[in-house]
């Protein structure tokens, strides 16, 4: 995904200075195509007055961000940090104070939308930290995305893409048992998908992956392991409420199956596997 919200980014002409932690092809192309590689975290800053992040798990972001040669390590004091990735609210709070101690704004903007989203320029991005960083960076974020809202302060960004996922838990359990149900019951799931997709049980759940799901594409626009992950920091948010959360609970439970079974880097869809009955 990161790659394809930086593709709009050089396509609109910024001037892009990338790293990325492994090799990758797609970096590779974003370099030929004008952009300069950076070989840290650190080096990186040092060249850039806006610094977009998309990484895998909040361990990463804490040491891309907080790390000894990461990015608030040598960030330009008026700078402004974006992390694109789905973190915890707190680790975002925390990233924010260390940045104000340094001069330097951060902002948490989590996407949803998939990869599918990413590739378009169609993602939803949901921000917080202050406004007039926000404010700053709204027409890079509009590049990437269609629709961008800031919710509050810092970790408001990251609390809202926990609501997102718990939503998507709820419809992809529903998609998967619902069509598990109809096979068993002997109807054609396609004609089944044709009659409801633009009905009230619609869904992007339902209208994006049960196509892949219904044709054996398991291909990750989403990993398994990444929304295990976003489950577990909505059930660590809940639980500080005090809240009981059977949806999320539930999600776990059969994504945890998956992620058993050595799943954890297929899409989410892969959820299909569990219901579809073995031919």
């Amino acid at each position: 995904m990161g790659a394809s919200m930086a593709r709009h980014l050089q396509r609109a002409g910024a001037d892009l200075v990338l790293h990325n932690r492994s090799d990758n092809p797609r970096l590779t192309e974003l370099v030929a195509a004008g952009g300069r590689r950076a070989a840290s975290p650190r080096e990186l800053a040092e060249e850039c007055d806006v610094v977009f992040t998309m990484l895998g798990f909040p361990s990463d972001v804490e040491e891309v961000y907080l790390g000894a040669d990461g990015l608030l390590s040598s960030a330009r004091a008026g700078a402004v940090l974006v992390d694109c990735t789905t973190s915890s609210p707190a680790l975002a709070e925390r990233i924010h104070r260390a940045a104000a101690e340094r001069g330097v704004e951060a902002l948490d903007a989590p996407v949803t939308g998939g990869d599918v989203g990413a590739r378009e320029g169609t993602l939803s991005i949901l921000v917080g930290g202050g406004a007039e960083p926000y404010e700053r960076v709204l027409p890079f974020l509009q590049r990437m995305g269609k629709l961008v809202v800031r919710h509050g302060e810092a970790g408001s960004g990251q609390r809202a893409k926990l609501v997102n996922q718990i939503l998507v838990a709820a419809s992809m359990l529903g998609v998967c048992e619902a069509f598990g149900f109809a096979l068993r019951l002997g109807l054609d799931p396609q004609k089944l998908f044709e009659s409801l997709a633009g009905g009230a049980a619609g869904s992007w759940s339902l209208n994006h992956l049960a196509p892949r799901m219904l044709q054996g594409d398991f291909a990750p626009g989403f990993y398994v392991k990444h929304f295990i992950k976003d489950l577990r920091l909505a059930l660590e948010e809940a639980k500080g409420l005090g809240m009981e959360t059977p949806v999320v609970d539930a999600a776990l439970r059969v994504y945890g199956i998956l992620a058993d079974q050595g799943k954890g880097n297929l899409g989410t869809q892969a959820l299909w596997a569990l219901y579809a009955p073995t031919r």
